[in-house]
């Protein structure tokens, strides 16, 4: 594929030495991972000395301090890999969770968390989510209550990546019951082994085997008052924030697993014969992947489009959601295909496409569900 204009050498020094980690590091040594329910935390490590878990914080902290189009990169690299569950591990740490604590953290916040979170010593997951309030965020129902200088959280959290092996949760919390709406949440700082704080179930999903997911229990959970990340009431401002560059990663890691699909499924194809031809030879097969790799190509433009345009600072929710909304469909629509062409094989656990047909399906659903992110982009049409 050619190149995003937004890209320049230092873009493409930062792909190619990443794409050669995964195709080194990872892609041979991840079936396992699938089987143990987690990414090794030596792997992790080795990303944080690489620089990967820093790409967008301050060089004081032994980040980067690079923009959102780096980050875009990051998550289509790891999205190639064919691991929905080792990107997603990542992404979670990187994109989803630490920029709670970047973005709004107190200078004794960061110092603390921050340093060890870069290099992947400590492993850090966001716990939004409950049983009942996905998307619908001002539905949550754990209440966090002062009691002198604590607070004592109590509620449960629902499908929390990295919620099994993580270290440090930014975990959402109603402070204000009597507020309107979404006015009374917070987010706390709660470190694992916190007296309170249990793994109610490690949870078995259909994809994403390689990420753990946890349903997190807190029972009287008491906390520092210095925990509080970002101000009282200010909870829902900081997720909302901080929803942009989630869909943003999400996205492009969808184009990372689409493009790599067509790869792969191309491959195949012009070495399987049928009929006395290859695959390759039949005008149907090759016309359905070249209108997929036009939609692939057309979605991961505009993936690196908004991530551009937050770069920037400009004003991109409607971008950012028609990028959630395409691209999490599109990756469930081009895998389907290519696991059609791939025949009996691509229905067999050892095919890389019937592992990415079962990691792609909650793309649609997770970080915003399509539904949701399509009502995003009628309000601004």
């Amino acid at each position: 594929m050619n190149e995003p204009i937004y890209f320049d050498e230092q873009h493409r020094q930062f792909r190619d030495n990443l794409r050669r980690f995964v195709e080194q590091e990872v892609v041979p040594q991840a079936a396992p991972w699938e089987e143990e329910g987690m990414v090794p935390r030596a792997v992790l490590r080795k990303m944080g000395e690489l620089g990967y878990l820093g790409v967008r914080y301050g060089e004081q902290y032994g980040g980067s301090k690079l923009d959102t189009v780096y980050s875009a990169i990051l998550a289509e690299e790891l999205g190639r890999s064919t691991y929905g569950g080792f990107a997603v591990t990542v992404m979670v740490h990187t994109d989803m969770a630490s920029p709670h604590l970047a973005n709004f953290g107190t200078p004794e916040q960061l110092e603390r968390y921050l340093p060890t979170i870069i290099r992947g010593e400590k492993i850090c997951a966001v716990a939004v989510t409950e049983p009942d309030a996905g998307s619908d965020v001002a539905g949550i129902r754990t209440r966090a209550v002062r009691d002198g200088d604590h607070w004592v959280l109590n509620g449960s959290k629902m499908f929390i990546t990295n919620g099994v092996h993580g270290d440090v949760y930014f975990v959402a919390a109603k402070t204000d019951p009597t507020a309107k709406g979404s006015r009374g949440i917070s987010i706390f700082i709660v470190e694992k082994g916190t007296l309170g704080l249990r793994v109610g179930r490690t949870l078995k999903k259909s994809g994403w085997l390689c990420s753990d997911t946890a349903e997190l229990v807190f029972e009287n959970c008491r906390i520092p008052a210095a925990n509080l990340l970002g101000g009282e009431n200010k909870g829902f401002y900081q997720i909302m924030r901080n929803f942009q560059n989630e869909r943003i990663v999400l996205g492009a890691q969808t184009m990372g697993e689409a493009a790599r699909a067509i790869e792969l499924t191309l491959a195949y194809v012009r070495e399987r014969k049928a009929f006395g031809a290859t695959l390759w030879d039949k005008q149907a097969i090759r016309q359905r992947l070249a209108m997929r790799a036009a939609q692939v190509e057309a979605g991961r433009q505009l993936v690196y489009h908004a991530a551009w345009l937050d770069a920037q600072g400009r004003e991109c929710v409607k971008e950012v959601s028609m990028v959630k909304a395409l691209c999490g469909e599109l990756v469930n629509d081009v895998v389907y295909d290519c696991q059609q062409f791939h025949g009996g094989f691509g229905y067999m656990r050892e095919a890389a496409i019937e592992r990415m047909v079962r990691d792609a399906r909650v793309q649609a659903i997770g970080g915003g569900a399509t539904e949701v992110m399509l009502e995003e982009v009628a309000k601004r049409l």
